[in-house]
């Protein structure tokens, strides 16, 4: 695919993301109508081989679903749970004994050469391979020995934004079913996603604010660490503005010290345990005269300099990441917009990126 994906002349800049965000309800709802039933049948059946240990494999945005599925898998099973280093089998030639591993790896397009090679070797080391894709018929999925489609349709805008949410909700599935869930707590999500992308004109207003920042960090931790680096990732591949993201723990570990007055800081704040844990950083960042930017609770955006309230009532917090990024997304969308450039193209870039 093309390095760009201009829209052509006479329409609106970013069309074809804002279209794709507002997709996700509908795609929500298709993921736990249609697709719920074979995600449980992968899952009983990978179960069933009883898999020590979990290795995840991803890039850029899937990466970040990727993280999100190992504080499930961690929590909720408490299996042990690693990132790959794709480079040690596709550089470097390693063969690691993979026997009783389950290596899942995510792409929204599976066609990246290296997920494809190091899932062909994980999968000759003895691993238990699962694809997570968008694309049934893609390498990545005839590589795996499972797979698991998104459905979330064709995505052309280059920043991914409804494979995201799809990627996560899948995971949670996958993860429910392995551990004999029903995935119940998903089915109030299509409802609150309607409700927080109706608020359109609010995050507009919000993203007024940010328009000439030069720098913005985003935090999180437990289940919102994963949204605070695709919130990064989408700020820095929309509007080029540098995103940094931590988790609230390594922010107090040194990185603190560059907070300001001047530039923005984004917290997501879960409702739950990772919420708690980050409070002792929000003080912190409060205290500091920090620009604090709030993604979460009612209590917490009052608190802070501006915000977006979450409905989190009755929401498990293993699920709020689902909705926690679409209000970001929707600020990275606005913010690019406002600084006059086009969120469906950003430059360098492709849909399809063949790293090795």
């Amino acid at each position: 695919m093309s390095a760009t994906y201009p829209a052509d002349e006479g329409e609106q800049p970013g069309r074809i993301m804002s279209g794709e965000m507002a997709e996700q309800p509908g795609m929500l709802r298709r993921i736990l109508d249609r697709g719920a039933p074979a995600i449980r049948a992968v899952a009983a059946e990978i179960a069933a081989r009883k898999p020590r240990f979990v290795l995840l494999t991803a890039r850029g945005t899937s990466d970040n679903a990727a993280l999100y599925a190992k504080y499930l898998l961690e929590i909720t099973l408490g299996m042990p749970c690693g990132l790959a280093s794709m480079s040690t089998t596709t550089a470097y030639g390693a063969k690691p004994d993979l026997r009783d591993v389950l290596v899942i790896t995510v792409s929204q397009s599976g066609g990246s050469p290296d997920l494809v090679a190091s899932t062909k070797a994980a999968r000759e080391a003895g691993a238990v391979t699962l694809a997570v894709t968008n694309s049934p018929d893609s390498p990545l999925a005839a590589v795996s020995e499972y797979h698991i489609d998104i459905l979330a349709g064709p995505e052309k805008a280059l920043p991914a934004t409804k494979t995201y949410t799809a990627s996560l909700l899948s995971l949670y599935l996958f993860v429910e079913g392995l551990r004999g869930g029903d995935g119940s707590a998903a089915a109030i999500l299509p409802e609150l996603a309607e409700a927080i992308l109706a608020r359109k004109d609010e995050v507009k207003a919000l993203a007024s604010r940010y328009r000439f920042a030069e720098r913005m960090v985003i935090t999180s931790r437990g289940y919102g660490y994963p949204t605070a680096k695709e919130a990064a990732l989408k700020l820095m591949e929309t509007s080029y503005i540098p995103a940094l993201s931590y988790s609230g723990a390594d922010l107090l570990h040194g990185p603190l010290a560059m907070v300001d007055n001047i530039s923005p800081v984004i917290a997501v704040v879960t409702d739950g345990r990772g919420g708690e844990a980050l409070q002792p950083v929000l003080d912190r960042l409060r205290g500091r005269g920090a620009d604090l930017f709030v993604v979460g609770p009612k209590a917490q955006v009052e608190a802070a300099s501006a915000g977006f309230v979450l409905p989190m009532a009755g929401v498990a917090e293993e699920v709020q990441p689902i909705l926690e990024i679409l209000p970001l997304q929707m600020l990275a969308y606005e913010v690019t917009i406002a600084r006059g450039q086009d969120p469906d193209a950003p430059r360098a870039l492709a849909k399809v990126t063949e790293t090795r």
